[in-house]
Parts: structure tokens; C-alpha cells; sequence
């Protein structure tokens, strides 16, 4: 409907004498001023005659479109209950594919994503690459493409050394944070940190290599009972030490582009760029950085998965120095330049301040999951892992992706709205009604013809629940599932309101088209629950 109203609103444009302007179709925020509005009155300066334009070349939207005012020089669209009516019976039509479109069909997009690293625990700033990253993924299917999604994992490199460190001086559980204690704080240490850091990537040590070894199994088999909890599931697994020496080659095969200096090898971003800045590609002992890493596993997607776009989701700690690899990379592959787009997001923080798995502060994913759980049924018995599941992926999702979170445990697990455990609740509502309905043998149909829905008042919920696949196409354009979150919530407040004020399961003639409604809405909550990975229980 969106794009039809423009292309009517373009034409009596032209009507009128006035070509090429720029202007919008949106949804009012007040319902009460329509379904869509377009300020194309006030920029053409002809709201009135503009309006009449519309109202004379309705053609095939007649019946759809109730009337057509203008207010505030805007032009505001209000659909028909028709339109409406229409609408229910196609959500119920389309089911479960309610909301996909093809405006990317033919795009190969690779999504990385999570990247945790072996022998250092998956905490709760983990959760925010995952839940982002996989939620993206989702959107960019929905829209059409075909999406993989690979997470890279540093299973090489000084925090490994430190690890390993850790364990040859008696350390079991807190390896990591005492090797990094004694690298920071011990020179004779720090030495040694760096031999075994060397010897990782040599593999010269017998004992060292089996401790890696061993280390690094029961780190991706600990991240893989994670990832089925989450609903996670990559396509490719990339490592640093399959990458580096690919990127370490990149670089010293361009030494037109980076320059030896005291035994490192660096790159002067800020040739290129003003705005950037130098950065270590190959340290003083021979060994590649997180950079040249980063370079090589960009040549590695390519070969693995020829995409057309590769988004990298990461921390915004890190914007700077990304910018910096994506200059680098601009220099050396320019193509996969232009196809990579890096998303940042902002850190999950406790209400105490910011984690750091350097010193050990750090809340687990399971220490979370379990404090979401018990707080979840204090309220009552409903706690299921998959309820605490959603409360925890709304809570991520909410916000704007670049924002910082602090995670407030009591309202992640709130019913009264605003959560995942809301969304939830409505849809098993919703379920139950239908269930009821059935035994019942009451019917559901979106086009009854009852005379009491012609003077019936249009609820905001039908106003609501056509508009899910813009929602769904717009928070790809802005790689924004916060919109979702927020259209859901929406919806969901709505059917409350609905569930309230009318009597759903009666013997009116106007219960079937009720139960109608209910069932599109419980098919739009499960398809967007589905989109942010949010656990859709039958019952609560």
C-alpha cells in the first residue's frame, strides 16, 4: 500500500504541474490522523488541490481508501474497513511467510558475528555480537537474500599465552586473569608469557601444545552448548591461527603500503585518511597483529563464501581501529572493501559499571541466564530456560544496536509490557483462545459478513497488524531490530486493549471475525519472536 499511495501521490504531483519533488509517505503517529500521511502538500504548496488531485485518481485503491484530508498542509490516507478486513484474511493466507519480501534476491550476504575468544569465558558482553549479529542475519533472510553467518574465534595470540601461563602455575578455573595479572605486573613473567606465545605459533613445546590443545577443545565445546541455548547456528567457523599467517603474508607481499620501523611493520592510516591513525600490522617479534589477522580473514570469507556483502558485527571499543583495517583493506581488496560493512554495538554493562574478563570481573552467560530464571519464577511458574531466554534477547534488542545496556533483571522479566516475557505472553494468550475456539467449533473468517462489523469501530490492532512487512523491510534498511521490537510491543499492548473491551469467543455474529483478528495477530508475534530469536512458547 505504502508504495502504490506514493506512486498516486507522484502522479497527481505531475497532474498539477509540479515534477521532480521529494517527499514521504508515512505512518502518522496519532491513528486518529490516518493510516499514512505524505507531506507532499506542503512541499508542493498545493495541499488542497492536491487532495482533490488524490481523491480524482483513486482508480483501483476506491474501496480501499476511506477518505483522503488534509491537516496541517498534510494529506492524511484512512484506510477502509474493506481494506482491513482484506488484510487479516491475507496475513491468514500467507501464515508463516506473512512479512518475507524478495527486495534482496539474488544477494549473498555473510554476517560475522559473536567471535569469542578460547581459554577466556563467553560472559554477557558476548551476548551483544550474538543476539545482534544473529538477529540481523534473520532480517536480511526475511528480506530475500541468501545469509551464512560465521563467527571468528583468537585461538592464537598473547591472551592465549597468558592463559596457558595460568595453567603451568596451577591455575584451573582463573587461568586468564592470573597470567594476565603477572604479565602486568611481573617483567619475569611477562617474558615468559611471551616465549609461550611463541611457541603456540611454532608449535616447538610438546607439553605447551597439549595443553593448547586440550584448552582449546573444551573452550569450543563449551561455546557450542552456548550457541544451541542462544539458537545460534553458524555456518562457518574462522580461526586466528588459520588466518594469520595469511594476513601476514598480505602484508609483507604490499611494502609499498606498510613501512618497517624499530622491528615492527605499521601502517600509516592517517596518509590516507587525516582521521585515522598508525597501527602495528607484524609486532617486533615477527608475529601478526589482530590487524593482519583481520586482513587475512577477509581474503579467507571471500574464498569460503563468495557474498556480495559481508557485515561484521563487533563492539563499538573497537570503531577506531577498524577503520583503520578498512583502510588497509580499501588498499589491498578494494572489492571486498566495498562489500563489507562493520556494525558496532554498545556494551552490556552491569548497573556497577563495565566487565572485563582481564581481572575475572565478569558475569557468565549461564551466571545471567540463571539470576533471569530465578527472578522469572519468583513471579510465578513459568520458568522456563526459553521464557528467561527471551527476556534476555528483548532486553539487547530494545535499544538502538550503538547503544550501551544496562541490564535491569527485574525489568527484563516485567509482564506488564515493555519485555520479552510480555510478547510472549501474548502469544500464548493467543494460543489458548484459538484453542478454546476449536473445541468450541467456532469459525474464523476475515471476511464475515456481519452486519454488526459495518458499524463496528475499526480497532487499532487491524490498523496495526498489516504494516508488519514494512517493519520488516525498514529494519533492514536501517539494520535496526529495535523497530521490531518496538512495533511488537506495540501490538501486543493493543491486543490487550482488544482482549479487554471485546468479548473474542461469543455466539455474535461478529466472533468469527474477532477470532480472525486474533489468529493474524498471533501469526505476526510468532513470525517477528521468530526474527529476534525470541522463544515462542505454545503456553505460560
Amino acid at each position: 500500500m505504502k508504495n502504490t499511495l506514493y506512486t498516486l501521490v507522484e502522479e497527481a504531483l505531475v497532474s498539477l504541474g509540479v515534477e521532480d519533488q521529494k517527499f514521504t509517505i508515512e505512518h502518522p503517529t496519532n491513528l486518529a490522523f490516518g493510516d499514512y500521511s505524505t507531506n507532499a502538500g506542503i512541499i508542493s504548496g498545493k495541499p488542497e488541490e492536491l487532495a482533490a488531485a488524490l481523491r480524482r485518481a483513486q482508480g483501483d485503491l476506491l474501496g480501499q481508501i476511506e477518505k483522503i484530508e488534509v491537516k496541517n498542509g498534510f494529506i492524511n490516507f484512512y484506510l477502509s474497513k474493506e481494506f482491513f478486513k482484506k488484510s487479516i484474511g491475507e496475513i491468514a493466507e500467507k501464515g508463516g511467510d506473512f512479512g518475507k519480501n524478495e527486495s534482496l534476491k539474488g544477494e549473498r550476504v555473510l554476517v560475522e558475528h559473536t567471535d569469542p575468544n578460547p581459554f577466556k569465558p563467553f560472559h554477557i558482553g558476548h551476548l551483544m555480537p550474538n543476539v545482534v549479529g544473529s538477529t540481523l542475519a534473520r532480517i536480511y533472510e526475511w528480506n530475500g537474500a541468501e545469509v551464512k553467518e560465521a563467527c571468528y574465534q583468537g585461538d592464537v595470540g598473547i591472551h592465549v599465552a597468558k592463559a596457558i601461563w595460568g595453567i603451568l602455575h596451577g591455575e584451573k578455573e582463573d587461568a586468564y586473569p592470573a597470567g594476565n595479572k603477572a604479565f602486568e605486573e611481573n617483567e619475569e613473567a611477562k617474558e615468559e608469557i611471551k616465549a609461550i606465545n611463541k611457541k603456540i605459533y611454532d608449535r616447538s613445546d610438546e607439553k605447551i601444545n597439549q595443553l593448547y590443545d586440550q584448552g582449546r577443545k573444551v573452550s569450543l565445546d563449551y561455546f557450542d552448548s552456548i550457541y544451541t541455548k542462544l539458537g545460534t547456528k553458524f555456518d562457518y567457523f574462522f580461526f586466528e591461527s588459520e588466518t594469520a599467517g595469511v594476513g601476514k603474508k598480505i602484508v609483507e607481499d604490499h611494502p609499498e603500503i606498510f613501512e618497517k620501523s624499530e622491528g615492527a611493520v605499521i601502517f600509516h592510516a592517517e596518509n590516507h585518511d587525516k582521521s585515522l591513525h598508525t597501527r602495528v600490522f607484524i609486532n617486533s617479534e615477527g608475529l601478526p597483529t589482530y590487524e593482519t589477522k583481520e586482513l587475512g580473514l577477509a581474503k579467507v570469507k571471500a574464498e569460503k563464501y563468495p557474498y556480495t556483502k559481508s557485515i561484521v558485527v563487533t563492539g563499538n571499543e573497537i570503531n577506531e581501529y577498524f577503520k583503520v583495517l578498512l583502510q588497509a583493506m580499501k588498499l589491498i581488496f578494494p572489492d571486498l572493501r566495498e562489500k563489507t560493512v562493520h556494525i558496532s554495538h554498545g556494551m552490556l554493562r552491569r548497573p556497577t559499571g563495565k566487565m572485563s574478563s582481564r581481572t575475572g570481573d565478569v558475569i557468565t552467560f549461564e551466571e545471567l541466564l540463571e539470576q533471569v530464571k530465578e527472578k522469572i519464577a519468583e513471579k510465578g511458574d513459568i520458568a522456563q530456560e526459553e521464557v528467561a531466554i527471551g527476556a534476555i534477547k528483548y532486553m539487547i534488542l530494545r535499544s538502538n544496536i550503538g547503544s550501551d545496556i544496562i541490564f535491569d533483571i527485574d525489568k527484563s522479566v516485567s509482564t506488564e509490557g515493555d519485555s520479552g516475557v510480555y510478547l510472549q505472553y501474548s502469544y500464548a494468550r493467543t494460543n489458548s483462545l484459538l484453542e478454546k475456539a476449536r473445541i468450541q467449533g467456532k469459525a474464523l473468517h476475515a471476511d464475515s459478513q456481519s452486519p454488526a462489523l459495518d458499524t463496528r469501530e475499526t480497532h487499532s490492532l487491524e490498523k496495526l497488524l498489516y504494516r508488519f512487512p514494512e517493519i520488516v523491510e525498514r529494519a533492514r534498511e536501517e539494520n535496526a531490530p529495535n523497530l521490531l521490537v518496538t512495533y511488537l510491543t506495540e501490538i501486543a499492548g493493543s491486543f490487550s486493549n482488544l482482549y479487554a473491551s471485546e468479548q473474542i469467543i461469543s455466539d455474535s455474529p461478529g466472533s468469527s471475525y474477532l477470532l480472525a483478528v486474533t489468529e493474524a495477530f498471533n501469526t505476526v508475534m510468532k513470525n517477528g519472536l521468530t526474527i529476534l530469536g525470541i522463544p515462542t512458547p505454545e503456553k505460560m
